[in-house]
């Protein structure tokens, strides 16, 4: 049986209890979804070396329910991942949508470039 050869830092940052050292990752789907999630939820201006990083989508959270805050936030979402994450993963979709007041649901449909695998990932941003 190969050895996993992928390892990269986890994200939330933390301690692995045993060791005392930072928390691996070393499944590669968990690490794609980990930075897509970092890109939605971080707001431009929010890091100090990257401030155009992120695509600021619980700022929408507060916007009116209405179509044109869908497409604005599917936009932002897809120029974002597509900015920051374009060597890692081929965005094929955005959908987002307000199905109740302070809710924004977000469907990404991404290509895995290293494998050629298609995957979705569903975040649900609250206030």
């Amino acid at each position: 049986m190969a050895a996993n050869l992928f390892q990269a830092i986890h994200h939330p940052l933390s301690v692995a209890p045993g060791s005392g050292r930072l928390r691996q990752e070393t499944d590669y789907e968990a690490y794609i979804k980990q930075l897509i999630r970092q890109v939605l939820l971080t707001a431009p201006g929010e890091r100090i070396n990257r401030p155009e990083f992120g695509a600021g989508v619980r700022r929408l959270v507060f916007a009116p329910l209405s179509p044109a805050t869908a497409s604005l936030a599917q936009t932002m979402i897809y120029q974002a991942l597509t900015n920051w994450l374009s060597d890692l993963i081929r965005v094929e979709k955005v959908t987002a949508a307000t199905t109740e007041p302070g809710r924004l649901d977000i469907i990404v449909a991404y290509l895995l470039r290293a494998r050629g695998e298609r995957r979705f990932l569903n975040v649900e941003v609250t206030v």
